[in-house]
C-alpha cells in the first residue's frame, strides 16, 4: 500500500489522543504545521510521525503504525482528489 503524505485534523487527533478542537488550535498557531485546502486543513504526516516519536522517545509500535495507516487510507478515501491536486501544484 503507497504511504500517504497528509493526513486529516480528526486523524491527528486521534493519533495524537487529543480533541480536534486542540489540534484545531495547535494548527492555528503553528504547533502543528497543516496546508489549507478550501475549508479542510492537511496535516503532513512525516511531521506527525515526528511528533509522536519525540514524545514517546521511540519508535512506533506495529500497532501504532496500523492506527496511523488507518487513517491516512481514510483521508485519502475522502479527500483523494484534493490531495490529488494538491500534489500537482
Amino acid at each position: 500500500m503507497e504511504e500517504r503524505k497528509y493526513l486529516s485534523i480528526a486523524q491527528v487527533a486521534k493519533i495524537l489522543r487529543i480533541s480536534r478542537v486542540a489540534v484545531y488550535k495547535k494548527v492555528k498557531t503553528g504547533k502543528i504545521p497543516a496546508i489549507k485546502v478550501g475549508k479542510f486543513y492537511a496535516v503532513p504526516r512525516e511531521n506527525i510521525v515526528k511528533r509522536v516519536r519525540k514524545v514517546k522517545g521511540h519508535s512506533l509500535s506495529s500497532k501504532e503504525k496500523d492506527n496511523i495507516m488507518l487513517a491516512v487510507t481514510k483521508t485519502v478515501n475522502e479527500y483523494g482528489e484534493v490531495l490529488k491536486r494538491l500534489g500537482a501544484e
